[in-house]
């Protein structure tokens, strides 16, 4: 079959280009309105609870590191505009080498948020389609010839081409990923500043992780977090406070007020989302506060081994503990810590009390429930302290000297 005429195909690229780019504008605009929701503007995607973008654009699927997918989207639709408008068999070839890597990652995370989210969001269903469109337009009316090995096919492209389509697209996803991770931090800073205080449990975990004066109040930072050592989120929360802690040393005091989610020794939440956290709980109020940092690390390293009965016993052996981890004094020792749960207001309709999970964290006072990452951890504490320094926060701007004013020197 002979080539259609080349002012035909480049038309058609170009509005193949624009799909293109005009879903992953949608796609992106979607990501931060979902995860910074300031106006509605998700009503004509979010159909029901299985047709909905808000489960995927709020998924790690959504982006590659900090990076909103729809910006590499959005990057190929210009690429194949810019294509069109001048063409050259070599910027062809790798346009159409990148529109069959797009399809096979649209058409993945497709699949995996069918399967995985349980979710189908319409916006990147139409950007599957159209890029998939442009492929067949790229196919059947591309002007340069194609391969005709399967081997060769995946790999026709021009390297000088994509050599700078990957600097130039490197440089753009560094940008956006930064006024990503700024909203970001500034979302968690105004939440964080938008709760009301808590008080301190009544009974103080004898158990820190962190100590930088002998008082825990005394602490620029104090953190005080009910934690699990089965849990994954709990092992999640230690692991970016530790990263936080090499960030502001001698600024944090960090204590751990065990609090295991299993009905055998909890009965304020009553239920039994993690078999054998009780006997974990045991083992570390055993090994004692002075060493406390060891088997805290240890756990959280391992948190999904510890799960193991078998892991957990030769870890008794291996501490010393499997004696005194039965005895009384350590089961009350718990007890005391796991009662203070019951001292907060509920934050949910499910749970009488507010301590109702892990990881819970009260951060100088104030409840965080849930996980939050290093960088927004980072910016809280980087607020608090700023707050307690007295630094002003003001803007500051200069409007430009028209240009009919003349410029007249200071009369001393």
């Amino acid at each position: 079959m002979q080539p259609a005429p080349a002012s035909r195909f480049r038309a058609l690229s170009f509005i193949s280009g624009l799909t293109v780019a005009g879903t992953s504008s949608l796609l992106l605009r979607y990501f931060f309105a979902a995860n910074y929701p300031e106006q509605p503007f998700s009503a004509f995607c979010d159909l029901s609870s299985r047709f909905n973008c808000d489960g995927f654009a709020s998924s790690l699927f959504a982006q590659l590191g900090n990076v909103p997918v729809g910006y590499f989207g959005l990057l190929l639709g210009l690429l194949l505009c810019l294509g069109a408008v001048f063409p050259s068999p070599g910027m062809e070839r790798t346009n159409h080498y990148l529109l069959l890597v797009n399809l096979l990652v649209a058409l993945a995370v497709l699949l995996i948020s069918i399967w995985y989210l349980r979710t189908l969001c319409m916006l990147w269903v139409g950007y599957s389609i159209f890029s998939l469109l442009a492929l067949a337009i790229f196919t059947k009316f591309g002007t340069t010839p194609r391969p005709k090995t399967l081997w060769r096919y995946t790999i026709d492209f021009s390297p000088p081409h994509l050599v700078v389509i990957a600097i130039l697209g490197t440089l753009g996803a560094i940008g956006i990923g930064l006024f990503h991770e700024t909203n970001m931090e500034a979302r968690a800073v105004e939440q964080y500043f938008g709760l009301a205080p808590v008080k301190l449990p009544s009974f103080m975990s004898p158990f820190w992780v962190v100590r930088s004066t002998p008082r825990f109040e005394d602490a620029p930072i104090q953190i005080l977090e009910f934690s699990d050592f089965l849990c994954d989120d709990s092992a999640y929360v230690a692991q970016q406070l530790a990263r936080v802690e090499r960030d502001y040393p001698g600024k944090m005091n960090v204590v751990l007020q065990i609090y295991p989610e299993e009905a055998l020794c909890n009965k304020v939440i009553g239920k039994d989302k993690h078999p054998g956290a009780c006997e974990a709980a045991y083992m570390v109020a055993a090994y004692g506060p002075d060493k406390f940092r060891q088997i805290h690390d240890d756990f959280f390293a391992h948190y999904d081994a510890a799960a193991d009965p078998a892991w957990r016993h030769e870890r008794a052996q291996h501490y010393g503990v499997e004696t005194s981890m039965n005895s009384a004094a350590v089961q009350d020792l718990v007890q005391q810590m796991i009662q203070t749960g019951s001292e907060y207001e509920p934050t949910s309709k499910q749970y009488p009390y507010g301590i109702r999970s892990t990881p819970i964290v009260i951060l100088n006072n104030r409840m965080v429930i849930g996980t939050y990452s290093y960088l927004e951890l980072r910016a809280i504490i980087k607020a608090l302290l700023d707050r307690q320094q007295g630094q002003v926060k003001f803007m500051e701007e200069w409007p430009p000297t028209p240009l009919w004013r003349p410029y007249r020197p200071v009369q001393q």
